[in-house]
């Protein structure tokens, strides 16, 4: 089960963008040109209050300078644990691309009004699925989902425009780190990273592979 890296990639420092925004657009370009199925989807890690990590494959809903947005109902195992030990760790597995992108920062609610406006853009079943799921808890079977969902359809089957739930809402991940990781033959992969130092300005470093 082991695969060659191409002996032709890699990723050096002067191709390297002057800023970890500008160079993740450049690759989440090259990913969704490639094309690669959910470029978006990004392997979300977070940890409860004791440490004790947990993991998940969510969409990445937007990026820009501040970081990294997906949406969640704040009930959720991720929703909580995000209240409970603000830090979390994002992964984008462009495996066919032999590349990777792993953040790691710290995680706060968005503005509510930037929730509205992206619930807005949902299909209205996913509007209503939102309602209905009690995400992460325990439920008796299938049935009562369905159950959930058909009365969420009708409660709201005379409205127009759903509101999002007050408990699901956007996180963001304010990135401390993020890296750039370009297999490279030999499994001497390229790694090269942004790092914000305590002084709040960021410097770039190549990590061993």
């Amino acid at each position: 089960m082991r695969n060659e890296y191409a002996a032709d990639q890699g990723l050096s420092e002067t191709d390297l963008a002057a800023d970890w925004y500008t160079q993740f657009d450049r690759w989440f370009a090259d990913a969704v040109a490639f094309p690669l199925p959910e470029p978006n989807a990004m392997i979300v890690g977070t940890a409860d209050a004791a440490g004790r990590p947990s993991g998940r494959t969510v969409l990445l809903k937007g990026y820009d300078p501040d970081g990294f947005v997906f949406f969640t109902n704040y009930g959720s195992r991720k929703g909580a644990e995000a209240a409970a030990n603000p830090w979390a760790s994002l992964v984008f597995p462009w495996f066919p691309m032999q590349r990777q992108v792993v953040v790691a920062g710290r995680v706060e609610r968005i503005d509510r009004a930037e929730t509205e406006a992206y619930f807005a853009t949902r299909p209205r079943g996913s509007q209503l699925g939102a309602w209905a799921s009690s995400q992460s808890q325990v439920i008796p079977d299938r049935a009562a989902l369905d159950d959930a969902y058909r009365a969420v359809a009708e409660r709201f089957a005379d409205v127009d425009q759903i509101p999002p739930p007050p408990h699901w809402g956007g996180l963001r991940v304010r990135p401390a780190s993020v890296e750039f990781w370009q297999g490279r033959v030999g499994r001497l992969h390229d790694r090269l990273r942004f790092r914000r130092t305590e002084h709040g300005d960021w410097v770039t470093e190549r990590l061993a592979p």
